[in-house]
C-alpha cells in the first residue's frame, strides 16, 4: 500500500507501521499526523474511504473520529472557564435551571468527570432527528439519576453531548460545534467540525461500525463468583457486570436503524461522537495545546487552564467501561495503558491527555514532549485489538523522541 503525504526521515518508522497495517487489510483507510516541537513532522495518509474501495483517501478526507470529540469539547470548555463564564463547583441549576429536578446536587464538575450519573436514557433514545437538540434536552432533564450524582464515575459515551453540551450553550450562548468553528477552528485554520454543512459532505469517508453492545466482554459468568475469591480489580468488573451499567449507555437496540454514514448525523451537532476531521488538524490543535496553548500570536488560553483542566479528577473504577480505571480530567482522558500491555485500550502515556474514539481514532497532547498525535480510521475493529494500530505508532513514536 502506497501512502502518501511526508513524513521526516527521524520517523520513518511509523511510515512503515502505517503501511503495513495498510498493506495487510487490517485498516481500510486511515491517516496519522504528529506535530513535535510546534513542527508537523508526520501526516501521511492512505488507503479507501469506503468499503468498495472505489475511493481513495486524500489530504483533506474527513471522518467521524467517535469520542475523540469530546476532547474538542473539553477544550472549548476549558476556554469558557479560562474566561470566567463557567464555574465547575457551581450547581449545574445555576447555569441550567430546568436540569435541577430529581437531579439538584449535580455539581458541574460532575458533568465534566462523568459521575452525573446520567449515562443512558432510561425511556430510550428520543424517536426524533439527530438535529432536534432540545428533544434530546428534554429528555435528560425529565429523568432521575441512576446512580447518586458525585458518588461514582460511569462513562457518559452518549448523553455526554447533551448534557455538557446544554451546559456549555446556558453559560456561553452557542452550542459547541458554532463555538468551535468561530473561536479555534478559524483562528487556527483547522479542519474539524462538530456539525458539517452540506458543501463538506463530499469529503467524508464512511465508517463501519459494529452494533455498540456487541463491544461487551463475554465473562459475565463471573458474577456467580463469590467476592472473597476476587481481587479488587474484578470485583469491579463484576459489579458492573450486574449492574449492566454499560448496558444502558451502549444500548444496542438505540442503534438498530442508526446509520453513522447519514446525512443528518453528519449536520447534527453531537459533541460527544459525531466530530469530523482530518489527523493533520487534530494534530495541529494537540500541538498549540502541548508548547504553551499559542500559535501565530493568537492564544488559545492561560497555560494553567490546561494544567487545571488536564490533571486527574476522577480515577474510576468506571461503572460503565467494566470497573476500568480511567483517568479523567475535564472531559480529557488522561494518561493509562503507559506500556501497552493491551489493544482494548488506548496507548496514552504520563502526562498526556486527549481521548480515543470507539472506531479506533486516538488524538493526545503531551506537553513534557511538546507533542501533538493523532490517529483516525474508519473501520472499528473487535473489542480486543480496538486500538492496535494507534498504539503501535505510539510506542513507535516515544521510542524515536525518548
Amino acid at each position: 500500500m502506497i501512502l502518501k503525504g511526508h513524513c521526516d526521515d527521524r520517523f520513518k518508522k511509523i511510515h512503515e507501521i502505517l503501511s503495513k497495517q495498510l498493506s495487510s487489510g487490517y485498516e481500510l483507510g486511515c491517516s496519522v499526523a504528529v506535530e513535535y516541537q510546534g513542527k508537523e513532522v508526520i501526516n501521511l495518509y492512505g488507503g479507501h474511504t469506503n468499503t468498495a474501495k472505489d475511493k481513495e483517501w486524500t489530504n483533506d478526507t474527513l471522518v467521524n473520529v467517535w469520542s475523540v470529540t469530546k476532547a474538542v469539547t473539553g477544550i472549548c470548555i476549558t476556554k469558557i472557564i479560562n474566561d470566567g463564564l463557567l464555574d465547575v463547583n457551581k450547581n449545574v441549576g445555576y447555569y441550567w435551571p430546568e436540569y435541577v429536578e430529581h437531579k439538584s446536587d449535580t455539581k458541574v464538575i460532575d458533568l465534566l468527570t462523568h459521575r452525573a450519573g446520567m449515562f443512558g436514557f432510561q425511556d430510550g433514545l428520543p424517536d426524533c432527528k439527530w438535529t432536534d437538540w432540545d428533544v434530546f434536552v428534554k429528555a435528560l432533564e425529565n429523568q432521575k439519576p441512576y446512580n447518586v450524582p458525585g458518588t461514582s464515575q460511569g462513562y457518559h459515551a452518549l448523553t455526554f453531548a447533551w448534557l455538557v453540551g446544554e451546559l456549555f450553550r446556558r453559560a456561553e450562548g452557542r452550542m459547541v460545534g458554532d463555538y468551535f468553528k468561530d473561536e479555534i477552528a478559524a483562528p487556527f485554520n483547522l479542519d474539524f467540525h462538530i456539525g458539517l454543512s452540506e458543501n463538506q459532505l463530499h469529503r467524508c469517508a464512511d465508517v463501519s461500525v459494529k452494533r455498540f453492545d456487541s463491544l461487551k466482554p463475554p465473562f459475565e459468568f463471573i458474577k456467580y463468583i463469590p467476592n472473597i475469591f476476587l481481587p479488587t480489580d474484578l470485583k469491579n468488573f463484576k459489579n458492573s457486570i450486574i449492574s449492566k451499567d454499560f448496558v444502558h449507555a451502549f444500548n444496542g437496540s438505540l442503534f438498530d436503524t442508526f446509520d453513522p454514514n447519514s446525512t443528518n448525523w453528519r449536520m447534527s451537532q453531537v459533541p460527544a461522537a459525531n466530530g469530523h476531521g482530518t489527523a493533520a488538524s487534530l494534530a495541529k490543535l494537540f500541538g498549540i495545546l502541548s508548547t504553551g496553548c499559542e500559535r501565530d500570536n493568537i492564544k488559545l488560553f492561560d497555560i494553567s487552564a490546561l494544567k487545571n483542566a488536564t490533571s486527574v479528577k476522577t480515577r474510576g473504577p468506571d461503572t460503565v467501561l467494566f470497573g476500568s480505571k480511567l483517568n479523567f480530567g475535564y472531559c480529557f482522558m488522561l494518561n493509562g495503558n503507559e506500556s501497552s500491555r493491551v489493544n482494548f485500550a488506548p496507548t496514552m502515556k504520563k502526562n498526556s491527555f486527549g481521548h480515543a474514539g470507539i472506531g479506533g481514532s486516538v488524538v493526545f497532547g503531551d506537553a513534557t514532549k511538546s507533542i501533538g498525535y493523532a490517529f483516525v480510521c474508519n473501520r472499528q475493529h473487535k473489542p480486543a485489538t480496538l486500538y492496535k494500530t494507534s498504539n503501535l505508532l505510539t510506542e513507535a513514536l516515544y521510542r524515536i523522541i525518548d
